[in-house]
C-alpha cells in the first residue's frame, strides 16, 4: 500500500534523535501526550532521503515532552540516527475526535485574525508550541508577524466554517 497522499497527512511529531542500539527514536510531539502515536498506529517517516510507511511498535515518555518510539523496519542505532530531523506524519482520519472547543494545529492554518474591534490582522501561518501556551504567528499582508497567544484571555472565537478568528489583544500585544 502506498503512503496517504500529502495532503491527507498531518505532521505530529519531528525526531530529534536516535536512543539506544535496537533503533528507538527519540521524538518531539507537536501535541503531546500524542495518541496518535501509539503501538499499532500507522505513520509515514518523511526523511530528506524521502518518505516510507512504519507502524509503532512502542511509545513510552522520555524526559520532557519527548517520546521514545519503536517503529517497525527501524531496527539499528544507524538507521534511528538517519531518521534525526524527520517529520512524522499519519493519515488525518486516523487523529482522534476533538471536544467541540478543541482544534488541531494544521486546521487554523490560513484562518483570518481580526480584533474584537474588526481590525484584519492577517492569516494563521503556524502554531509554535511554548510549553506553557501555544502561540500562533500571524502574517499581515504588508509581511508583518504578530504572535498571539493562544489562551482564554485573548481568543475569543474560531470559526471554522468562516475559517476566521477572533482575538482580544492583550495591551502592548500588537505594538
Amino acid at each position: 500500500m502506498n503512503p496517504p497522499t500529502e495532503a491527507a497527512r498531518v505532521p505530529v511529531a519531528r525526531v530529534v534523535g536516535a536512543h539506544g542500539l535496537r533503533g528507538q527514536l527519540r521524538v518531539h510531539p507537536f501535541h503531546f501526550p500524542a495518541p496518535s502515536l501509539a503501538p499499532g498506529c500507522p505513520l509515514v517517516i518523511e526523511a530528506r532521503t524521502g518518505a516510507r510507511r512504519a507502524t509503532v511498535v512502542s511509545a513510552a515518555p522520555h524526559g520532557r515532552g519527548l517520546l521514545l518510539l519503536a517503529v517497525t523496519g527501524i531496527t539499528d542505532r544507524t538507521a534511528a540516527e538517519a531518521c534525526r530531523g524527520a517529520t512524522l506524519l499519519v493519515a488525518r482520519t486516523d487523529l482522534p475526535a476533538l471536544a467541540a472547543d478543541e482544534f488541531y494545529h494544521h486546521e487554523v492554518v490560513g484562518f483570518a485574525v481580526a480584533t474584537v474591534d474588526g481590525d484584519a490582522l492577517g492569516v494563521v501561518e503556524s502554531t509554535l508550541a511554548t510549553g506553557l501556551n501555544d502561540v500562533w504567528v500571524v502574517r499581515a499582508p504588508n509581511g508583518r508577524e504578530h504572535l498571539i497567544p493562544v489562551i482564554t484571555d485573548v481568543v475569543r472565537t474560531i470559526d471554522r466554517a468562516a475559517r476566521r478568528i477572533v482575538i482580544d489583544p492583550l495591551p502592548g500585544l500588537l505594538a
